[in-house]
């Protein structure tokens, strides 16, 4: 079950952070670098930052006051009230005063999903309710959250999927799983890839090397050495062709053909040419595109309209966006103009008006124009304080990340 996305900084436009405990938990999926969804909704997560200072992770607020004391080995943004948080070895949720609702009791928790979180005790996954009620008993050997109501479990060595009373709509016979998404789900049985309906018919015979779920009506399939597209119908969108695909981000789809990356359409036509050495998903009609060693901007005709000039640049997931240059993080705007010079060691995309910055390895937040709102003090935290994203099929993502871990280009894994 591990599908795990290995990015560039080039390419993302949502990860998970490392730091977060899912990644010890693996409710993920592994393959190639593919591109991300643009997010289309936000979860509240209401006003507290998890930080952490002399090892232990807390909550503050926007004016850096400690909401809840640091006493944790791990914690997790607010979603909808509570929050996942280790206190020892275990795993509870709190509400936004530090209080458990749900006692520490559970070796991995996840959020709440559709009314159901998923736990593991043990070395076996079961779901609880708000209240910390096991509504499914610990049983299985890896498990996923809902999605469209059912959930891809692990049973008896084979994937299956579950209703929320815990019986099974599709036995358990395959031997990997994505959940659910636009009613349909992808499936493997021996080495190939198929994918079925909410009832577990075929509406593709296994047959992929490597897939990745349904967004948007379309989902990338790989045969032998290249990928393609394949509607709800299961037939080809667009013929398997390129050496790497990408899901679409307004309109259009980057992949790489030979050794240059260019843009398709949903015709599988090149709208752009294939030109560059790199190539990230637009967001707010640009996208981020490497020449040689050097990063910049075009539109949707393929005209850079920040030429390239920067070491490393993030996609516009707000009206600024960081930038490298000289070996320091700043912000610049969608002129390519540095409106927060480059200062930082490291900086989030900004949200709700603050950015996290580290500096000397420690982590603070900034206003727009750079201005520390909160030091740098923590030995890490989370870069914004709330917006979790979902792209438009319900899979969770992750949150916006520091530009230093994806230059790293570490492997990051979908949250589940």
């Amino acid at each position: 079950m591990k599908k795990t996305f290995a990015y560039t900084s080039i390419t993302i436009l949502i990860v998970a952070l490392a730091f977060l405990a899912y990644r010890g938990f693996k409710k993920t999926k592994i393959g190639t670098a593919q591109g991300a969804v643009a997010p289309e909704s936000t979860r509240h997560t209401d006003t507290l930052a998890a930080v952490k200072i002399g090892g232990k992770w807390g909550y503050i607020d926007k004016t850096g006051k400690y909401a809840i004391t640091p006493q944790f080995e791990a914690a997790r943004l607010f979603e909808d009230g509570l929050a996942e948080v280790k206190l020892g070895k275990k795993w509870g949720y709190i509400d936004q005063t530090g209080k458990f609702v749900i006692n520490p009791l559970f070796d991995k928790a996840f959020p709440l999903r559709d009314g159901l979180a998923l736990v593991k005790v043990g070395n076996k996954d079961g779901y609880i309710d708000k209240t910390g009620k096991f509504v499914i008993n610990p049983k299985f050997e890896d498990a996923y959250s809902f999605t469209d109501n059912l959930a891809p479990v692990k049973f008896g060595g084979k994937f299956g999927y579950i209703d929320k009373t815990g019986k099974f709509v599709i036995s358990p016979q395959y031997d990997d799983s994505w959940q659910v998404t636009d009613g349909l789900a992808m499936v493997k049985l021996g080495k190939k890839w198929g994918c079925i309906d909410k009832t577990g018919k075929y509406i593709v015979n296994p047959q992929f090397d490597d897939v990745y779920p349904f967004m948007d009506g379309l989902a990338m399939v790989k045969l032998g050495k290249r990928w393609g597209y394949i509607d709800k119908t299961g037939q080809y969108a667009i013929n398997p062709q390129f050496d790497h695909a990408s899901n679409f981000s307004e309109g259009l789809a980057y992949v790489k053909s030979g050794e240059k990356y260019g843009y398709i359409d949903k015709n599988g036509k090149f709208a752009i040419e294939p030109l560059f050495d790199e190539a990230g998903d637009f967001a707010g009609g640009l996208a981020s595109v490497q020449l040689g060693d050097k990063y910049g901007f075009i539109d949707k005709a393929g005209s850079f309209v920040i030429k390239p000039q920067f070491e490393n640049a993030a996609p516009f997931l707000a009206d600024i966006t960081p930038a490298k240059s000289k070996g320091k993080w700043g912000y610049i705007d969608k002129t390519g103009k540095f409106v927060v010079s480059p200062q930082f060691d490291s900086v989030s995309t900004p949200y709700h008006s603050l950015g996290l910055v580290v500096v000397g390895g420690k982590y603070g937040y900034t206003d727009l124009t750079g201005k520390y709102v909160i030091n740098p003090q923590f030995q890490d935290a989370l870069p914004h304080f709330d917006g979790v994203f979902f792209n438009g099929s319900r899979i969770k993502i992750g949150y916006r990340n520091l530009q230093s871990r994806l230059e790293e280009k570490q492997e990051w894994e979908i949250v589940r």
